[in-house]
């Protein structure tokens, strides 16, 4: 099974399997059977690509309510470090986070379901970011987090006194103040 756990239940890595030769490489990047022998049975509805520059960091982000998603993240072109954070009140892991190298070359993905914030930092010069969600984007259920948060204390694996954050994800709430 090309799923890995993570500490946090429901957080999964995924892994495909790449058959690589002299003409580059091939893979499923999404087979819904092997999604759902993992336990993995979201209904994909929208799909998102993003391109940023280093330094760039998005997040942290979610939707409430019943517009919350479920995403399927991964790096095409480039390098980040992701970032999942649970915010299910009810979780054991409430509050806690995980992260993980995306690249275009290690061709992993992350799957971070709903309950979820969700963000990363673009760690090579040029990235491309897809995602997959499962419930369509409202602009009125949007939630976040501060990147910064010292409740969190994300290691973001990089230096980020020079980061490039969005005004909106600045004015972000702490932790303790989200919705």
């Amino acid at each position: 099974m090309p799923f890995a756990d993570t500490p946090i239940p429901d957080l999964k890595i995924f892994e495909p399997i790449i058959w690589r030769d002299e003409r580059g490489y091939f893979y499923e990047s999404f087979n819904e059977k092997t999604f759902a022998d993992a336990g993995i049975t979201n209904r994909w509805v929208q799909d998102n690509q993003a391109r940023s520059s280093f330094g760039v960091l998005r997040g942290l982000h979610y939707q409430t309510g019943e517009y919350a998603q479920a995403k399927l993240v991964r790096v095409i072109v480039g390098s980040v470090f992701d970032v999942a954070v649970d915010i299910r009140k009810d979780s054991e892991t409430y509050g806690r986070w995980f992260g993980v190298l995306l690249t275009g070359e290690n061709q992993k993905q992350l799957y971070v379901p709903r309950g979820f914030a969700h963000g990363y930092v673009c760690l090579s010069d040029d990235v491309i970011f897809a995602y997959k969600c499962d419930n369509y984007y409202e602009k009125s259920a949007e939630g976040g987090l501060r990147y910064d948060d010292p409740t969190l204390q994300i290691d973001w694996q990089t230096d980020l006194s020079n980061a490039i954050v969005s005004e909106k994800d600045l004015a972000l709430p702490l932790f303790g103040n989200h919705r």
